[in-house]
């Protein structure tokens, strides 16, 4: 499929890939717009959370919005999704993953990038059961990207056929490639960041499981292949971060996806190098299925335009606008 063409217009006071990165989170004024929040139990007797949106209607489109790595309730960019979404009528929700509602879960577990039966839970359970007729639309971003695209390639021609399209953003496709280039530069500033929340996590958990990890170990990772090896591999099954990235990384199932599905990247994204960027373009080629938009600037889950006093969030826009394009 040919690479589609971009009239991203960054911002010419956020330059570079880091001010469009940290913007998201620490400069947007975001309110949510879910109107409730729903717990699910799932089939091992665990929690999942949805903020929903609206009121799901017959012929109505659906937005699923998986979030990224150690997302909120709040998550500005999913709820700027969301609100592009009701202005256009539609429903919707924001998936919450295990430990990212607020509350720590009770299963011996978290999640991880390529965790895919929650949503896969959810969206059959859920959202399919409960509404036979639904047009189910779904973005995933960085990590919930990663988890979308690997979801959608395991359906294959499986896939349900009330899942119309799909759009993945900063999606990090390579996840040992990402890993490495994230210990690079000042990215370990970002790493520090994420391991904080993922640490005091992993801590809470040891009250409920003691043999889960070495606690010493734990306080001592200072990469996310060091936090791979030691908890996110073994908790769930995997050898080590090694084969947990390998068996975990989006780019080995995104031959095999069935479903208009809408990629948008970065050049400059700081979570990812540009080597595994060209690697799925090549690969983009070969699926029809598959429409890629790569912006030379943006960095990741940015994509700012306009002033500052008068912010437009490019991404959002054009996800939906995709989205809804029949």
């Amino acid at each position: 499929m040919p690479e589609l063409q971009t009239s991203f217009k960054p911002a010419w006071w956020l330059p570079g890939p880091h001010l469009p990165t940290a913007w998201g989170k620490f400069g947007r004024h975001r309110p949510p717009v879910h109107d409730r929040l729903e717990r699910v139990t799932t089939p091992d007797g665990d929690h999942l959370t949805l903020a929903r949106m609206g009121t799901i209607r017959s012929g109505v489109p659906h937005l699923l919005v998986l979030h990224g790595l150690e997302g909120k309730l709040t998550a500005k960019y999913a709820h700027g999704l969301l609100e592009q979404a009701r202005r256009l009528g539609w429903s919707g929700d924001l998936m919450m993953f295990r430990t990212c509602d607020g509350e720590l879960n009770s299963a011996r577990r978290l999640y991880h990038s390529g965790e895919t039966s929650d949503a896969d839970f959810i969206i059959r359970e859920k959202l399919l059961h409960e509404h036979p007729d639904l047009r189910l639309l779904i973005v995933g971003v960085s990590l919930g990207g990663n988890v979308l695209l690997k979801w959608l390639g395991e359906q294959g021609d499986s896939i349900p056929a009330q899942v119309a399209r799909a759009a993945g953003v900063s999606v990090p496709f390579d996840l040992e490639a990402g890993s490495i280039f994230m210990e690079q530069g000042i990215s370990p500033l970002y790493t520090r960041h994420f391991l904080k929340t993922l640490t005091d996590k992993t801590l809470a958990k040891l009250q409920q499981y003691p043999d889960l990890c070495d606690r010493s170990r734990l306080r001592e990772c200072r990469s996310f292949r060091d936090f791979d090896d030691l908890v996110t591999g073994p908790v769930h099954g995997f050898a080590d971060s090694h084969e947990y990235y390998t068996k975990s990384s989006s780019i080995r199932f995104i031959d095999n996806i069935r479903v208009p599905t809408f990629l948008i990247n970065s050049w400059d994204d700081p979570f990812l190098p540009r080597e595994t960027l060209s690697q799925v373009r090549a690969k983009v080629r070969d699926n029809p299925n598959l429409h890629l938009e790569l912006t030379n600037t943006g960095g990741h889950v940015g994509w700012i335009e306009g002033m500052p006093w008068s912010q437009r969030y490019y991404m959002e826009e054009r996800v939906v606008n995709w989205l809804n394009d029949k």
